[in-house]
């Protein structure tokens, strides 16, 4: 008998002892192999007829690191391109429609990635939505002029290079942190900028981009497959846009029993409206500043100035506000469209509210508070012959001469175009429907893109919320000495009181005479908590006094699809006007408070202490009734189509990547120690009772 078996076993355990070793030391290699660089990636949307944004490879795209200066070197990426693919890296002022879609469509398999790197010092515009904003969901009357991408002095974003609206075969990815763009550029410049010509024979400094997107083709496609796949697995290859509409009424409203509900022909309404959210190329990047962050402001700021000095109605007659922030407006007026949807079906509000619903015809005029890019300098739109339009201009110039306000208000002409705003969605469904859009003459050359932001905005904080309370209204007959007469804070004061008393005018049918406006701090601390941190004072007092505090980072504004929690811009939305708008109440205890149930909820308030108010705001959806109609024709237009395509992961890294010839060498000398390995077994194997002969053990 052979005793070969102990040099087997100890040959095993050899080589689990070296595998484990492997095994331990493996992400050690693997982490000096691959430096991951943190960014933000451009991601795959998808309507009716069209899929729009960008995607890598299944498994991710690589590419040469290559830094864009001029044009040169664009013509080196697209022509030249010794080794390629590229992946170039441009600075946003090259990020321009021309320089992009020539990478895409000059570049084909050259070009594998494009990398935008912030650096706004040569900037003087960036914004890639369409000159025409939502173009195919406008109201078209029948002499009115129309946007028109073609003439960018007469279209609403003059600046737009459209690069939202198109396909990319390649996945863009943003990086903003400065220590992530010294990694690149030091890689670059050690290892492929030199000798550009004979790159293909060395080694050069290349990026990994995996974002690789689910959906294709456009919303319908990609809808049927998820359902036929789902038949057989879960899989979903894209997600309708879908959030939270927010509203809240001046006056609380009669409650009914749900089985009593009916439209209530004799209930008039005032609807103030604005859009909440906002969009850009990159995901969670994008704070939405100047194109939607400033009449939200307005809005909110108007609401709780009317609910301070209209705590009731004056006259029984006097008709009721509906203030309404619409969520998904960006993308083909998404909240607005469900809102009319629901108006006509008489599922606003919802029966849970124990109200009676609302229809078209009970609002007697809407007032849709679109982009202020000049706040001095107003324009009130509508789309037909409106008596209440001239009306309302007469009174903004009666208040602004009398409280000093110095801002101007034009009357366009009704065959002007309307701009992009949610009115839109009313008017197709009636033309003569009584809206008035106050907005002005665009001025913002970073619409929907990352950099409007607060420096966009101008916008610094004060940080008086210590010494001034911002639940109080302010005095308009005092001087401000908290803020410059020229900042955002006070032009936003002014704007939002002289739309607060021209709707107390409306309301009550006489003049406001108290010198009372809006609140600069409160305004101030909205600014901030949307574009600085959550973790801010008027988040905390709209909380209850144990909620956990917010991290310090803007809530995100993008609308985004289904969750089972409203967004985090639409629940403070929620909360701040619930402590703004809801009346305080005299239960001074938690305990006292939640047991009146709703509406009364139980705020933090100014003080921290706590505070029970009578609350009239509520959710709504915000999902296209597109998606509600199994039979709905996708190209017709009609609704928003709007869906995200899902994705498994979002990550980028750089390393090295060897050049063609040390691949070939690679694979040729792996290909020869297999082949010696295979003799070697062969040999060995049939050498074995020579190479492993051992003397017998003797059995007794």
């Amino acid at each position: 008998m052979r005793a070969s078996g102990p040099i087997y076993s100890a040959f095993v355990v050899l080589l689990v002892v070296l595998l484990g070793s492997d095994n331990v030391h493996s992400q050690r290699i693997k982490d000096n192999m691959y430096t991951p660089i943190s960014g933000a990636h451009c991601f795959r949307r998808l309507n009716g007829t069209h899929v729009t944004g960008c995607s890598s490879k299944l498994g991710g795209s690589v590419g040469v690191l290559h830094f864009i200066r001029s044009e040169a070197d664009i013509d080196f990426v697209v022509r030249k391109h010794p080794a390629p693919p590229y992946a170039p890296v441009l600075a946003p002022h090259l990020f321009t429609r021309e320089n992009i879609l020539r990478l895409r469509n000059q570049g084909g398999r050259h070009v594998s990635a494009v990398v935008l790197i912030n650096n706004a010092t040569e900037l003087q515009q960036f914004s890639q939505e369409s000159r025409c904003p939502n173009q195919f969901s406008r109201f078209a009357g029948r002499e009115e002029e129309t946007c028109d991408v073609e003439r960018p002095e007469g279209s609403w974003n003059p600046w737009g290079t459209g690069l939202l609206l198109e396909d990319f075969p390649f996945p863009i990815y943003y990086v903003a942190d400065p220590d992530e763009i010294d990694k690149l550029y030091d890689c670059f410049e050690k290892f492929n900028n030199f000798d550009l010509e004979n790159q293909h024979k060395r080694s050069l400094c290349s990026i990994e981009v995996n974002a690789f997107m689910s959906a294709a083709v456009d919303t319908r496609v990609c809808l049927t497959r998820s359902t036929v796949f789902n038949s057989l697995t879960p899989v979903k290859f894209c997600d309708p846009l879908q959030g939270k509409n927010v509203f809240a009424t001046l006056f609380p409203r009669t409650l009914v029993k749900p089985e009593e509900r009916k439209v209530d022909p004799s209930e008039r309404i005032i609807l103030v409206s604005s859009r909440m959210d906002t969009t850009t190329m990159f995901d969670g990047i994008g704070l939405g500043a100047m194109d939607s962050l400033v009449p939200f402001t307005v809005l909110v700021s108007v609401a709780h100035f009317l609910a301070k000095v209209l705590p009731e109605r004056v006259k029984p007659t006097d008709p009721n506000v509906l203030f309404m922030f619409f969520n998904g407006e960006s993308h083909d007026y998404i909240g607005s469209q469900r809102f009319v949807y629901d108006l006509q079906k008489g599922a606003f509000p919802t029966k849970g509210g124990l109200t009676n619903p609302i229809s078209m015809e009970n609002i007697d005029l809407m007032i849709d508070l679109g982009t202020m890019d000049d706040l001095n300098k107003l324009k009130i739109y509508r789309a037909s012959e409106l008596p209440i339009a001239d009306k309302i201009a007469q009174m903004f110039g009666r208040i602004n001469s009398r409280f000093a306000f110095n801002i101007s208000v034009d009357k366009a002409a009704p065959k002007e175009g309307l701009p992009p705003v949610s009115s839109h969605s009313f008017l197709r469904e009636n033309a003569s429907f009584p809206s008035v859009v106050i907005t002005s003459v665009p001025g913002n050359r970073y619409y929907h893109s990352i950099y409007d932001d607060s420096e966009n905005l101008k916008y610094t904080y004060g940080n008086h919320s210590t010494e001034h309370d911002f639940t109080q209204l302010e005095d308009l007959g005092q001087r401000n000495a908290l803020f410059a007469e020229d900042s955002i804070q006070l032009r936003l004061r002014n704007v939002s009181s002289l739309v607060g008393m021209a709707i107390y005018e409306l309301i009550t049918g006489s003049k406001y005479d108290p010198r009372f406006g809006t609140n600069s701090v409160l305004i101030d601390e909205f600014l901030y908590c949307f574009l600085l941190s959550a973790d801010c004072p008027l988040f905390h007092a709209a909380a209850k006094p144990d909620y956990p505090k917010a991290f310090p980072v803007p809530p995100v504004r993008y609308i985004s699809v289904h969750s089972t929690l409203p967004s985090e811009a639409s629940g403070w939305t929620h909360r701040i006007l619930g402590l703004l708008v809801g009346q305080k109440v005299a239960q001074n205890t938690k305990a006292d408070c939640q047991a009146l149930h709703l509406p009364y909820n139980w705020y933090a308030g100014y003080s921290g202490l706590g505070e029970c108010r009578w609350t009239t705001q509520n959710f709504t959806q915000a999902l296209s009734p597109a998606f509600l109609d199994d039979a709905y024709d996708f190209k017709s237009h009609r609704y928003s189509t709007w869906t995200e395509s899902t994705w498994r992961e979002f990550s980028a890294r750089i390393f090295l990547r060897p050049s063609a010839a040390h691949e070939t060498l690679t694979l040729s000398i792996g290909f020869v120690v297999m082949v010696i390995s295979f003799v070697l077994v062969f040999l060995i194997n049939s050498r074995s009772e020579v190479l492993f002969n051992q003397s017998s053990a003797t059995i007794p």
